[in-house]
């Protein structure tokens, strides 16, 4: 399986992007805590021989997306992956659409990177960094067909709220990063998450509930370890679908 180098989807700065503000952004509150998981020697293997084609450094500037997958398919981001598990099903399922795929976990990005290469799935790519940053920095604005976030952490401790991912003003960011018509489609098992993060994307400038609440189903989602589980446990998986404004 061949690919585009990954080293020259990498541009350089506009003047647009160059001068974008944070919008108050405080980049020291992680979203995510590094897991010290278990990588397997599977998983270990598959970064070691596959990163240099599917992992794309983290840099400070936007990347160009038809040079990174070799064509102009549209682009949709997965923040937060996990073990990749809906990540390669969908990407396998839709190979007219180009995935990139942001995950800090270094066993979850072995495990794509394996998937990726059992299945022969060409549209993927990764970056293995903070998902803020790399929006911020990496992704060009008006870009992407769609955002996915399955299942981000929810920090339940009041406390912790802050360090919730889908909050503005990172949300802002998010949808300065669809293009016209493009789509942001989150998905949690808690509830209070749920009722947050629909005061949020509602609030958020540029998108559109295209529910009205919360989402129906998306039947092309497929089902994952962890979300069994937490169906297992009784939580009620709740979803939610915004569209960017003046789109189709």
């Amino acid at each position: 399986m061949s690919s585009p180098s990954v080293d020259a989807a990498v541009g350089t700065l506009t003047d647009i992007e160059t001068a974008e503000p944070t919008l108050g952004i405080n980049s020291s509150i992680k979203s995510y805590v590094l897991r010290a998981g278990r990588e397997t020697p599977a998983q270990r293997r598959s970064y070691d021989l596959l990163s240099p084609q599917f992992v794309v450094p983290f840099r400070e500037s936007p990347l160009d997306f038809a040079a990174l997958f070799g064509n102009g398919k549209p682009v949709v981001m997965e923040i937060g992956f996990g073990m990749g598990e809906a990540t390669a099903a969908i990407a396998a399922e839709n190979p007219g659409n180009n995935y990139l795929g942001i995950e800090v976990y270094r066993p979850g990005v072995g495990r794509l990177l394996w998937d990726i290469s059992q299945r022969s799935i060409p549209n993927i790519r990764i970056v293995e960094h903070d998902a803020v940053e790399v929006a911020l920095k990496m992704i060009p604005q008006g870009s992407l067909a769609g955002i996915h976030l399955f299942f981000p952490d929810p920090w339940p401790k009041k406390r912790h709220h802050k360090r919730r991912l889908v909050k503005r003003p990172f949300t802002e960011i998010l949808a300065s990063r669809l293009r016209p018509g493009g789509y942001l489609y989150m998905v949690t098992d808690w509830e209070d998450y749920a009722h947050w993060a629909l005061e949020e994307l509602a609030a958020t400038k540029g998108l559109a509930n295209a529910y009205g609440g919360f989402a129906q189903p998306m039947d092309w989602r497929p089902s994952t370890s962890f979300e069994r589980k937490g169906l297992e446990k009784k939580h009620a998986v709740k979803e939610l679908y915004f569209k960017v404004l003046g789109g189709v």
